[in-house]
């Protein structure tokens, strides 16, 4: 692969972008189970609320042939595993790739920068809620090092069927080898 492609955190100004991508999954397939898409001004809420909550959100981005940032061809982002302030180590990742874009190592590459940006910032377990319908997820996250550690049986209903979920898990830096407060 010789494209040259940039992953950084996402602005308000990269809503547009996510907007166009995760709507397509919204209304044509089960990698969400959110039935109707954001429009402009939920994916800009929901980027600042992320963001301000100490989480990372990220953009992949082309670069153009003059050196400048192309449109958005994924996006990913990190929250809170659990609302308890018990899961303030844990988070959930979310990763949304191009519908025409898939297959080009995107999706790895988000997913790995997303991870680094985790352990940076000090989160010791992640965790990727998947539906059954996306083996394609399963793959990258177990190529990122997460294992499955269960399945929620026909925990969703969309598109007229119930589906499995499946959970798998990361371990972040030093994991549970030491106590947070400790890391230097």
């Amino acid at each position: 692969m010789t494209e040259e492609l940039t992953v950084c955190g996402a602005s308000i100004e990269d809503a547009a972008g996510i907007t166009e991508i995760y709507a397509h999954y919204v209304l044509e397939s089960t990698a969400t189970f959110e039935t109707d898409p954001p429009d402009l001004a939920e994916s800009a809420r929901r980027i600042r609320d992320i963001a301000d909550s100490g989480y990372p959100f990220l953009v992949v981005r082309e670069v153009d042939e003059a050196g400048g940032e192309g449109r958005v061809l994924g996006f990913g982002y990190a929250h809170r595993y659990g609302p308890r302030v018990g899961y303030r180590y844990s988070v959930e990742t979310t990763i949304f790739v191009a519908p025409d874009c898939i297959g080009r190592g995107i999706g790895g590459r988000l997913l790995a920068s997303l991870l680094d940006e985790c352990e940076a910032r000090g989160f010791r377990q992640a965790f990727a809620v998947i539906a059954e319908s996306e083996p394609a997820s399963v793959v990258l996250h177990a190529r990122a090092g997460f294992r499955p550690v269960g399945t929620l049986d026909r925990a969703g209903w969309k598109h007229g069927k119930w589906l499995d979920v499946f959970i798998m898990q990361r371990q972040l830096g030093e994991g549970d080898q030491t106590l947070p407060e400790m890391q230097s």
